[in-house]
């Protein structure tokens, strides 16, 4: 090519280039991912991710490889409850889990002929496919709790498997831990009661609850419950967390320290109230944490209007996790990295 053609070339390759790159700005979005969106969960694996909520009549996952485009992913319905039975009614709180090559979905539910808290427990269902919307769910049944309760997770620390929940106990709604002996079990005569509502924007809206509670691993070896507190009505509902070190007996009620207010709760000035009942997840990368959670756009003092919310989070150089404030649906937000 002679040289004048090659410059001309290569000038003009060049501005194409320039104005390609000036005319696509960086992918943001912004909340709500869903207009509907109580009780979120969102688990990644396999390239995927995985989401669930509060549907009241069944259990339902979206599948999605970009977070940010969560409502482009049909939800499957993968189980229905039965007419009659202890799961037959409130299915709330659905939580999907990989452990040991097979899926877990943990879901709250009450019996249909006597529907009250003294009913109300966590199920497990599970699954041997690769993806959690295909194959067969094999009902395991309740989980042997000691307490009625709801809003069940697990995790594992030193390679044991640990179920954690809300349980109703007297007049409130405390944090419960135990060992399992496999996911869907109890170990017998060692579950914990690890927190009860202490503080006053634990007991809003009437109620002394503590409830949705979460695992998450800290920067420096911490362990992490986040946890929501409050009536779900209440406009001040917000995400309380616990604190035990990486060599404690999370068995022990006195390895957990309390944080004295909330670490994530509402913004006036944003428009959003009553954050919480959140899950953790990471970007496609692997490079940012991520919080999944539901708020509403107003004080409207009930349960319902709770959409899907997910921001990113980081860190406090004591390696405790920095969640900022929840971000208006006006913000548009960078996407996860890695989309």
């Amino acid at each position: 090519m002679p040289r004048f053609f090659y410059r001309v070339f290569l000038v003009g390759f060049c501005l194409l280039s320039y104005g390609s790159q000036a005319q696509s700005p960086a992918k943001t979005f912004t909340n709500p991912l869903l207009a509907n969106g109580p009780d979120p969960w969102v688990i990644r694996q396999g390239g995927y991710y995985y989401y669930l909520n509060t549907m009241g009549n069944r259990l339902a996952i979206r599948k999605t490889k970009a977070l940010s485009q969560l409502a482009a992913a049909e939800p499957v319905t993968v189980w229905t409850p039965p007419a009659t039975g202890p799961n037959a009614r409130d299915i709330w709180a659905p939580e999907l889990h990989h452990l040991a090559g097979k899926w877990y979905l943990y879901y709250t539910a009450t019996d249909a002929q006597h529907p009250s808290d003294a009913t109300r427990a966590v199920f497990v269902l599970e699954n041997s496919a690769p993806d959690p919307t295909t194959g067969t769910w094999i009902d395991r049944g309740k989980v042997n709790t000691k307490y009625s309760g709801l809003d069940g997770s697990v995790f594992e620390d030193r390679g044991q498997l640990y179920f954690l929940y809300s349980a109703y106990v007297g007049p409130q709604s405390v944090l419960c831990l135990a060992p399992l002996q496999n996911p869907w079990t109890v170990k017998a005569d060692q579950e914990v009661i690890i927190a009860t509502p202490t503080f006053a924007w634990e007991k809003g809206g009437g109620r002394q609850i503590l409830e949705g509670p979460e695992f998450l691993r800290g920067k420096k070896g911490q362990v992490f419950i986040v946890y929501s507190a409050s009536a779900c009505w209440d406009d001040n509902y917000s995400l309380g967390m616990l604190t035990a070190k990486g060599n404690a007996n999370l068995l022990q009620a006195s390895s957990w320290t309390k944080s004295p207010e909330p670490v994530f709760h509402k913004s006036v000035e944003n428009s959003v109230y009553g954050p919480g009942h959140n899950s953790f997840t990471t970007s496609p990368d692997g490079r940012q944490d991520w919080i999944v959670y539901h708020a509403k756009n107003a004080a409207t003092g009930e349960c319902a209007a709770r959409s899907l919310r997910a921001q990113a989070f980081t860190w406090n150089p004591d390696g405790t996790p920095h969640f900022g404030a929840p971000l208006s649906t006006k913000q548009p937000i960078p996407s996860p990295s890695g989309e």
